[in-house]
């Protein structure tokens, strides 16, 4: 009998107050409908984060920049442009979002003409592990690794031999690359756990209003079976009243109440079947259901399927509950032991029926927790919705959660006009 009610999904705007903390590719993901199709802008995360890249990049350029009088052949004029050429790569770094690959390709083709520029190279590819797929990644860092070779055969580290200096360069250059795309898997696994979230609060949605429906079209056929029970009385007592003209006085005027309660009471039905067919149309017509009289018979029937109830019933007279409400109150009985079958098995289960004219009926269920352990049942909560919807329609309403000391518990309460 346990079950949870879908929750509605969460609404993006309070988080979005805190998207400064995430990168602005991120946050245009998440929340789509912010950027108003325009590039999305820096977020206080990407400031910070651009500026220690920047400020890193500066640091190796200025160390790199230290050895350049050491090496041998290397005349000033390549002094002077290989420190601009750093220089302009580490201002560069500020374009890295908005043009990776294109930065990534310049500073492959610089490269050999400037070591200051290594620190912005190694970001710039870092950058475009990160925001580009993998075949840009592929060809572009794939061609920086094959020139490391070529770039310490041209100019050789007089301090460091020349496989410990290529080794040194293809290590660094590999774990920048394999960190953007840690990074890039970790955006897509947050991206695709908010779009399965979504998928699972729409099927959630979709099921819920699918219960409501059903449970309006079950009870549009319930009302049609009994409205026409009450039609087919109508043509009997009538028929009987054309055929006997000669009655005496006394079957006549109880054929004429017969015939003006049915009347009322069919009035009552069909208005009660117009208003659940505008809340959902109904489409197919069942046998004539069960009432508040049935539900000794119900009980039983549970009896002897091993389940142990326990039955209150302090209506005397079930046959003076009016019948819309005693058949939503026999279903609200059936699913609750349905549920406790399903979700508490061999749990005693306590009903409870009371209530008089005027005041209403309430039905109590009430199940103590299962014996053992109860493996999850898919799709726990529909049948609730649909005792909601019922107990809703029929001007009631109705009550569900944890019970006091474990287990579950059903509260309905029905209108009993007097």
């Amino acid at each position: 009998m346990s079950g949870e009610q879908p929750t509605a999904p969460a609404q993006p705007g309070p988080v979005y107050r805190f998207r400064w903390l995430l990168p602005s590719a991120v946050a245009a993901e998440l929340y789509p409908g912010r950027s108003d199709g325009r590039r999305p802008r820096r977020t206080l995360r990407d400031w910070a984060v651009d500026f220690c890249c920047f400020l890193l990049a500066v640091i190796v350029g200025l160390m790199a920049g230290e050895a350049l009088p050491d090496e041998p052949n290397l005349p000033p004029a390549m002094v002077a442009v290989d420190q601009v050429i750093g220089a302009l790569a580490c201002g560069a770094l500020w374009l890295r979002r908005r043009w990776p690959v294109g930065l990534a390709v310049v500073l492959l083709l610089l490269g050999p003409l400037s070591s200051t520029s290594g620190g912005a190279a190694l970001i710039a590819y870092f950058s475009l592990a990160v925001h580009r797929p993998f075949k840009y990644v592929a060809w572009i860092c794939g061609a920086s690794l094959l020139a490391v070779p070529f770039y310490f055969w041209m100019r050789p580290d007089p301090e460091v031999s020349f496989g410990l200096a290529v080794a040194f360069v293809m290590i660094l250059t590999t774990t920048a690359v394999g960190w953007g795309l840690f990074v890039r898997s970790h955006r897509e696994l947050l991206l695709s756990l908010r779009d399965r979230a979504r998928r699972a609060e729409t099927e959630a949605e979709l099921r819920a209003e699918q219960a409501q429906r059903l449970a309006r079209e079950s009870i549009a056929r319930e009302m049609h079976d009994v409205l026409a029970h009450r039609l087919t009385l109508l043509s009997v007592h009538a028929g009987a009243l054309e055929f006997r003209p000669g009655a005496p006085e006394n079957e006549i005027a109880r054929a004429a109440g017969v015939i003006r309660e049915s009347s009322h009471e069919a009035l009552q039905d069909l208005r009660e079947i117009i208003g659940v067919l505008r809340a959902g149309e109904g489409e197919e017509s069942g046998r004539p259901q069960p009432t508040l009289a049935a539900l000794d018979v119900l009980v039983a029937e549970s009896r002897a399927a091993g389940a142990d109830i326990l039955l209150d019933n302090q209506v005397t007279d079930p046959g003076t509950v009016p019948a819309s409400v005693g058949r939503t109150a026999y279903r609200i009985a059936q699913e609750g032991l349905t549920n406790a079958r399903k979700h508490a098995p061999g749990a005693e289960v306590h009903v409870e029926v009371h209530g008089r004219p005027g005041q209403g009926l309430t039905l109590t269920l009430r199940n103590s927790p299962p014996p053992g352990d109860v493996p999850a049942v898919p799709g726990s909560g529909q049948g609730l919705i649909g005792l909601t919807e019922r107990a809703t329609l029929a001007g009631g309403r109705i009550e569900h959660g944890p019970a006091t000391g474990g287990g579950f518990r059903i509260t309905a309460w029905l209108p009993w006009p007097s």
